[in-house]
Parts: structure tokens; C-alpha cells; sequence
């Protein structure tokens, strides 16, 4: 048997030498180290407030002081408003542009003594688009001839249809009519009230379409010629300008619609100027001399 050789003898490997203990102030980074990863979050979220907050301030520092109005800045802003401000139409002007289109102008060639022809100047509306025109029997009563001007300046001979003294109405019927003629919408008088707006269109002293506007003030009322002794009654009473040239005319409410013809100016002295007081026939009356159906 081999002898038993021994193992060779092995000397133990010295271990890594310990860390040393951490100083204090490593000790206290590796504690902010941990915190600041902890709470990154609210930090990062606290940092954005304070810069957004420093930002605010720095502009609020630095912006110029607001400046002060002064009552010239006021006025100039006021003025430069109104100037660029569309005023809205009134309510007259909207009715003239409803009613122009069948606004006419009477004229009635008169037979004086010594055979001179003397002309005598009215209104009238259309009512129906076949040329009948309402108008005051004073305008025409005596005429030998009868002409009318329409707006789109078509001239005819015109015809008195009816006659109907105790009204002073007179219907007339044109010989030639424009093509595009518009009758004037009526409506009932018997909605109004004193103090409503109202509004007469005629050609007083010869001024074709001329616009007057003003108020009821008053209705039922009689009137009675002086000219011709005949006693007018149920008429409306309003306080819109009218002279001679406006009988035959319409007078409207508000919205253009025709509820009475211009009949009669009151003056207690002989002249035939307004000073006043306007009296117009009902619609509802012109119509039954026309024959129309009540309104």
C-alpha cells in the first residue's frame, strides 16, 4: 500500500475590508437623497407654483400704471358709438314706404262763369288694384273733367263712380292704371284710441306727398261745413298737420294701414289754414261708399 501523502496546507484569503461608518454629512445626503425621491412629486408641483407666482409678480412689476380716463376719452367714445350706430326707422317713415305706392294726386277741372277753367287740387288712395281711388266729393263735386296722377307718374282721366254728399266721399275710377298698381291695405277704425299715433299723406298747397304725423284726439265727432252747411259726423279728430290739398288723403296708423280719409280742417276765421284740429271720415265709412265689405 502507497504511503498516504498529505494535503497540501492552504492559507485562508483575507475578506474585503468593512466600509467605514458614513460621515454626518454623507449621512445627511443619502437622507435628502431618499426624501427628495420620495417626495419629487409635491416638490416638483411646489417649484412650478413658485415660479408661476414670481412670473405674476414680475409682470405685475414691470407693467405700465393703467391710464386714466378723462371726460374728452368719455365724450370721443360716446360720439364714435353714435356715429357708428344705423338709427332705426321711425314708424312714420316705415308707413310712408307702405303707403306711397297707392298715394294720388286729384286734380278737377272746374267750369267757372265766363267759361275759365279753374283747377281744384286733392288726394285720393287706391283701394283695389282696378284702379278705384277713394277721394272727398268736394274735391271733385263740380268738375267737368277729373285727373289723377298715380306714384310711379302714370297720368289718366278718371271718372266719378259714387257720389256720397253725406259723407263728402267720392269714389272715382281711372281710364288707365300702371301695370304694377298697388291698392292700400284698410283697416278698421274702430280700434282706435285717443292718443294713438296717426299719420296724414296728401299734397297740401300743391306739395305732392308730403307727410304729416300726429295724434287722436278725439272720435265720434260732427263737423259741419261752412262751405256747403252739411253736418259731418262719427269722423276722427287728430292734431297732424292737413291743408288745402290734403282732402282725399289717407290717414294711417302706425303701420301704413289706411283707417280714415282726410276730410276737413277746422279754423273759426276764413282762412283755410291748419290751426290744429284735422277731421277724417272713417275707413269703415269710405268703404260702404265704395261698396266694399266693412273693415
Amino acid at each position: 500500500m502507497p504511503p498516504k501523502r498529505p494535503f497540501p496546507f492552504s492559507h485562508p484569503q483575507p475578506g474585503p475590508e468593512p466600509k467605514p461608518p458614513p460621515t454626518g454629512l454623507e449621512a445627511l445626503r443619502q437622507r435628502l437623497g431618499r426624501l427628495y425621491k420620495r417626495f419629487q412629486p409635491l416638490l416638483l408641483l411646489g417649484a412650478g407654483i413658485v415660479i408661476a407666482v414670481a412670473a405674476v409678480w414680475v409682470y405685475d412689476a414691470t407693467r405700465p400704471p393703467p391710464q386714466r380716463l378723462t371726460q374728452r376719452d368719455i365724450n370721443a367714445a360716446v360720439e364714435h358709438a353714435l356715429k357708428s350706430r344705423t338709427p332705426e326707422p321711425s314708424y312714420a317713415s316705415q308707413a310712408y314706404e307702405v303707403i306711397r305706392p297707392s298715394l294720388v294726386r286729384v286734380r278737377a277741372l272746374i267750369q267757372k262763369n265766363g267759361g275759365k277753367v279753374e283747377g281744384s287740387l286733392g288726394a285720393g288712395v287706391v283701394i283695389d288694384d282696378s284702379g278705384v281711388i277713394l277721394t272727398n266729393l268736394h274735391v271733385v263735386k263740380d268738375a267737368v273733367e277729373v285727373q289723377v296722377l298715380f306714384a310711379d307718374g302714370t297720368e289718366s282721366h278718371a271718372v266719378i263712380i259714387v257720389r256720397q254728399p253725406e259723407n263728402d266721399l267720392a269714389v272715382l275710377r281711372a281710364a288707365e292704371i300702371p301695370d304694377d298698381l298697388t291698392p292700400a291695405v284698410l283697416a278698421g277704425a274702430g280700434g282706435l284710441r285717443v292718443g294713438d299715433e296717426v299719420i296724414a299723406v296728401g299734397n297740401p298747397f300743391g306739395i305732392s306727398d308730403s307727410l304729416s304725423d300726429g295724434v287722436v284726439s278725439g272720435l265720434g265727432r260732427a263737423y259741419k261745413s261752412p262751405k256747403t252747411g252739411d253736418t259731418l259726423i262719427n269722423l276722427i279728430q287728430f292734431d297732424a298737420a292737413v291743408n288745402p290739398g290734403n282732402s282725399g288723403g289717407p290717414l294711417l296708423n302706425r303701420d301704413g294701414e289706411v283707417v280714415g280719409i282726410v276730410t276737413a280742417l277746422l279754423n273759426p276765421t276764413d282762412h283755410e289754414v291748419f290751426i290744429g284740429i284735422g277731421f277724417a271720415v272713417t275707413i269703415e265709412t269710405a268703404a260702404a261708399a265704395a261698396g266694399s265689405p266693412p273693415y
